[in-house]
């Protein structure tokens, strides 16, 4: 079967990089929240930042901090305050930010490993005794100096820890912004010394429109169902779309749709594909999209209400395999292929192995 070419992220995309973004689309009351604490001269000193990945609480940060880094940005035609928290792309704090080389920003992240030259799977403590060390100095530009920790969630105790230092004693002029994705992971002791903003997935057509202004490339059709994977995360929908997720949940789907007796020459063919030395990523994704669509189909069972589909007839195969089996028996089902597929890169387990066991699996569950 031929497959559609995975569509190209236009290098103009980059400027949805939360840092060098200067547009923030569906989050106004997050932002209102922010101008009315800062127009009330009493200001909090720490900001939580919560919400699902990629739906802009990290281009929220950015923005707060070019504004305050700003002194405020500027005020409407009548001499009142500011209505919005953006500036123009050629301000010169703009520009300094969206380089990473503002002196009164720091921004604390996961850093590669010394040693590996890989990603650390979390931020560590040497990363906040920068942030430390950046904070006792006297701002370069005489104002503000801002500490945008993204993520928060991600910290390994000690540089929690550190943290919650800064957060006990902040200095005169100084603003925290954590980004978080799961708030509960953070020390209760960190939550309550921040005031907590929370952003909302973004509605199915604005994911979609943002979508394919990244990747103009993308049909209606393949935008509208990548809105749909991401659930109100534009960062997701991108991700799914430069690893052609919607092919492969198409494909997926068009397997599952033949149970209770699955096509095994297609299978075989599809556990090909996330064998190839170049399917890294299509595997992970293959992984993710199967959770994610288990979790949606007993979500489905649990409530007596279908899903959105995200492709037509995925309903009617969901009310199958549900009446096939009762509920505790699928939840059974995804926490065995969750735990296969968390497993596989660890153990270096091999993938199309790892894809026809998850497949079987199900089967087996709606034969059974």
């Amino acid at each position: 079967m031929s497959r559609k070419p995975t569509p190209q992220r236009d290098p103009e995309a980059d400027a949805l990089a939360p840092w060098r973004n200067p547009d923030l689309i569906g989050h106004e009351r997050a932002e209102q929240a922010f101008l009315d604490a800062w127009g009330s001269g009493r200001l909090a000193h720490a900001w939580l930042l919560c919400g699902p990945r990629g739906i802009g609480k990290a281009t929220l940060a950015f923005r707060i901090a070019r504004f305050v880094l700003a002194g405020g940005g500027e005020g409407d035609l009548f001499g009142g305050p500011p209505s919005s928290l953006a500036l123009a792309a050629d301000h010169p704090v703009f520009r300094r930010v969206a380089a990473r080389g503002h002196p009164d920003l720091c921004v604390i992240e996961r850093t590669a490993d010394e040693k590996s030259g890989k990603l650390r799977g979390e931020v560590v403590v040497a990363d906040v005794r920068a942030a430390g060390s950046f904070l006792s100095l006297t701002p370069a530009d005489g104002g503000w100096r801002v500490v945008v920790v993204d993520a928060a969630c991600e910290m390994n105790r000690n540089a929690a820890n550190g943290i919650l230092k800064m957060l006990e004693e902040p200095p005169p002029r100084a603003l925290l912004l954590l980004v978080s994705h799961s708030p509960g992971k953070l020390l209760p002791t960190i939550r309550s010394r921040c005031r907590k903003l929370v952003l909302r997935p973004l509605a199915e057509e604005r994911v979609a429109g943002l979508a394919r202004r990244a990747m103009p490339d993308l049909s209606a059709e393949e935008a509208a169902i990548l809105a749909r994977l991401g659930e109100g995360s534009v960062g997701r929908a991108l991700a799914l779309a430069g690893q052609g997720g919607a092919t492969l949940y198409r494909d997926m789907l068009t397997i599952l749709d033949g149970l209770p007796r699955l096509d095994v020459p297609a299978l075989h063919a599809f556990g090909d594909r996330m064998a190839r030395g170049e399917s890294d990523d299509a595997f992970r994704t293959v992984g993710e999209l199967f959770v994610w669509w288990l979790g949606r189909m007993i979500r489905a069972g649990g409530l007596g209400a279908p899903p959105v589909e995200v492709l037509d007839g995925e309903s009617g195969l969901m009310n199958r395999l549900l009446a096939a089996r009762r509920l505790d028996r699928w939840i059974e089902v995804w926490d065995n292929v969750t735990h296969l597929f968390s497993r596989a890169e660890t153990l270096r387990l091999d993938r199309k192995q790892v894809v026809l066991n998850a497949f079987l699996a199900v089967e087996r569950a709606a034969r059974a």
